[in-house]
């Protein structure tokens, strides 16, 4: 996706302002900077504008930091030690891809004043669910697919008729134009009617939505010496309003010459769903665990390092959450006996509260989690199915699109209801939702393997499940001999989430929702309406 840059400089500034943009280079602690661009430099304002955009690679499953630094300019120098150092701000493209309307305000920290920093983006995304640049999440290199017809145009050719084609232009920064796309020719007629063109809307319009297209038609000769005929401008935004009285337009050549129709039709330009996610935790909490005091459980709490629980959690859940603006999410637990009747429960709330078991961001999973710990018995059995029927339950009350459900299931493998799980799974395939299994300890996971249904679907009652909509990994595979364990788990958190776009996808293909071509006009939030609802281009 490219991205757009907005600051609001200093309000004692003067001058001009720039932006340098950088991503982290690796996974490790200590991020390592590597310069990406700068903006261009506008002169003598106090409120700039970016203009110049960026194409990132965008991975779903990855936390790929950024950092905007703001300048005021002073010379021509190219060494920004020269100029004058306004801010900069830190986020990771996940924020900017999951804030509402894609676009992400957050303070330029400097040692004076705060001031704001405004950060937009599109994406280019296409059915095949890569962004553009790898396999990843929402970005299928969006395709959007058009046709073109034209009436009564120009009679060119002495003998018969003309033999048309169009030529299509993307307008640059600069004001030129780079062509784009040429249809085939339609020989001997004025009324021609174009095969379907399907062209990538980064080629057409950058993602600028706005940003001039511009079509020429001619009439094709043998010696290369085409005629022109004319030719008419539109945006892409115009263009997506589909066949309509807005995409009829007027050909011509000369001023004063008379106009000659051009009609648009649009088919699903498959260009972003706009589909909020909702991430929920389940944790293992049965007594194949062994007792959480003792240092050979896998639920102990060493004060210096955190467990295979917690790893797992926070390396899975610090990616979810940059696509939920209030970052609260519902916890569970299963296979524990609670206080203070000793009932066994396998769908408890970590947080202990039935009304509201959302817990704020990661850390606050991560401390209901350890709270758990020191109020539940670990006890049995082990029953996945339960938890799957909770969120499937919120699943089965949106099917339109709006909404799909991840449910990350932490487990040491021992599976007491097999039969009752995959029923459950095969009907959660029919929903929106996805499972990610992540096993920890040295078990067999040959029920988590049959659960994943990679090499064989999973079935129940002789009914095949309508999608693999479960990703298993078991943990040990991860562990990092180095001992570094962000690296291990940025590994991790990539291969379990990496096929959710994939089964969103399939979803809404198999529902027959069509993407919409436009996301939502951003609205500024007024104090009193302040919406916190995630919407996620995908």
């Amino acid at each position: 996706g490219g991205a757009q840059s907005r600051a609001a400089a200093p309000p004692h500034r003067e001058g001009s302002a720039e932006v340098a943009w950088a991503s982290v280079s690796d996974a490790s602690g200590t991020p390592s900077w590597e310069g990406f661009g700068r903006t261009e430099v506008i002169d003598n304002t106090l409120n700039p504008d970016f203009v110049r955009k960026y194409i990132l690679d965008y991975f779903f499953e990855e936390k790929q930091n950024l950092r905007f630094d703001v300048y005021d300019i002073d010379s021509k120098s190219p060494d920004m030690a020269k100029h004058d150092f306004l801010g900069q701000v830190f986020c990771t493209l996940g924020e900017i891809v999951g804030s509402p309307a894609s676009r992400l305000e957050k303070p330029l920290g400097t040692t004076r004043d705060l001031h704001t920093l405004s950060l937009t983006h599109s994406l280019s995304l296409s059915l095949s669910l890569s962004l553009s640049i790898s396999t990843s999440f929402f970005l299928f290199q969006e395709v959007v697919t058009m046709q073109f017809c034209a009436h009564k145009l120009d009679k060119k050719d002495f003998f018969g008729k003309s033999d048309p084609f169009m030529v299509f232009y993307r307008s640059n920064e600069d004001g030129t134009f780079t062509i784009c796309h040429k249809t085939e020719v339609v020989k001997n007629t004025l009324n021609p009617v174009w095969q379907p063109i399907s062209i990538p809307v980064r080629a057409i319009c950058n993602g600028d939505f706005n940003r001039t297209i511009k079509a020429e038609v001619y009439d094709w000769d043998r010696d290369g010496s085409h005629d022109f005929i004319g030719e008419f401008t539109t945006s892409y935004r115009d263009l997506s309003r589909g066949q309509s009285q807005f995409n009829v337009y007027e050909v011509s050549k000369d001023e004063g010459q008379r106009g000659l129709s051009v009609d648009v039709f649009l088919f699903s330009p498959f260009f972003s769903f706009r589909t909020q996610i909702h991430f929920t935790v389940a944790i293992d909490f049965t007594a194949s665990n062994g007792n959480p005091s003792q240092s050979t459980s896998l639920h102990y709490m060493n004060p210096y390092q955190m467990n295979a629980y917690a790893m797992a959690l926070k390396a899975v859940g610090e990616i979810i959450q940059d696509y939920d603006s209030d970052k609260m999410f519902p916890a569970l637990g299963f296979g524990a006996k609670l206080p203070p009747d000793g009932r066994v429960s396998h769908e408890f709330p970590l947080n202990g509260n039935i009304e509201n078991p959302y817990c704020n961001g990661m850390e606050g999973i991560l401390d209901a989690y350890h709270q758990s710990l020191k109020t539940v018995q670990l006890y049995g059995p082990t029953n996945f199915a339960p938890v799957v029927n909770h969120v499937a339950k919120y699943a089965a009350a949106v099917q339109d699109g709006s909404q799909y459900f991840v449910l990350l299931i932490i487990t040491d493998g021992v599976i007491s209801d097999m039969a009752q799980t995959k029923e459950a799974i095969v009907n959660a395939a029919k929903l929106p939702m996805s499972i990610i299994i992540v096993g920890v300890g040295q078990a067999e996971f040959d029920a988590m393997v049959e659960l994943d249904g990679d090499d064989i679907r999973i079935s129940s009652r002789g009914k095949l499940a309508e999608r693999d909509i479960v990703q298993f990994v078991p943990f040990r595979d991860y562990m990092d001999r180095t001992g570094n364990h962000v690296l291990s788990m940025a590994r991790l958190a990539k291969d379990v989430l990496a096929e959710i776009p994939d089964q969103l996808i399939l979803y809404m293909k198999n529902r027959g929702i069509k993407p919409c071509s436009l996301p939502p006009p951003y609205e500024e939030p007024g104090a009193e309406d302040h919406d916190h609802t995630l919407t996620t281009p995908i």
